[in-house]
């Protein structure tokens, strides 16, 4: 009769344990990933742009576009994508006021780490070609070096980089020619094809 008893008592604390898990699993189920996997994310947000060198202040501007991702494991993936992005500075001196307005088609590739469920690191290379200078004879193409970190919940992605300049935005002789400085929020949602 003890033996019996023992045994419906390791029985049942083991179906409660398989219970625990695959609630737990349901619950958390989003975070995991495949080996292998491609999704597409629509993205929109902002941008604080502002250019180095020149004493300029920040001008807030829309970033718009479509990312790629392929996962190659559970830990990494590399995405890429275009996206519209406007950009440039403010001047405001002596009550007199003006705007820099560059406008970009960005192509960021991108080494993303997942480090923990949800949160992944992002640094990358990526080529700016500019669209609309509204007139400032600005190089037409800007090369960054962005870095990020991004936060995915179910499959909506909150994302935030610094996109570092690189190369100079105006040709001049002089070494403090402006480069562009970005700071990129944008949010997402992730299509699983």
């Amino acid at each position: 009769m003890k033996r019996m008893i023992l045994m419906a008592v390791i029985l049942l604390s083991t179906v409660g344990a398989f219970a625990q898990h695959r609630s737990y699993y349901r619950r958390y189920a989003h975070y995991r990933k495949p080996a292998s996997t491609f999704t597409l994310k629509p993205v929109i947000g902002l941008n604080v742009a502002s250019l180095t060198n020149v004493g300029a202040d920040s001008r807030v501007g829309m970033a718009l576009g479509l990312e790629g991702e392929v996962s190659t494991n559970r830990n990494i993936g590399i995405s890429f994508g275009a996206i519209y992005s406007a950009q440039g500075a403010k001047w405001n001196n002596d009550g007199f006021s003006s705007v820099t307005k560059l406008d970009y088609i960005n192509v960021p590739v991108l080494a993303n780490f997942y480090v923990a469920p949800g949160f992944a690191l992002k640094v990358g290379l990526q080529p700016g070609f500019l669209v609309d200078d509204h007139g400032t004879s600005a190089n037409s193409v800007d090369l960054s070096i962005p870095i990020g970190i991004s936060y995915q919940y179910d499959d909506f992605v909150i994302d935030g980089r610094y996109n570092w300049g690189i190369t100079n935005v105006y040709d001049s002789p002089q070494n403090d020619s402006p480069r562009n400085s970005v700071f990129q929020f944008t949010v997402g949602y992730k299509f699983h094809l």
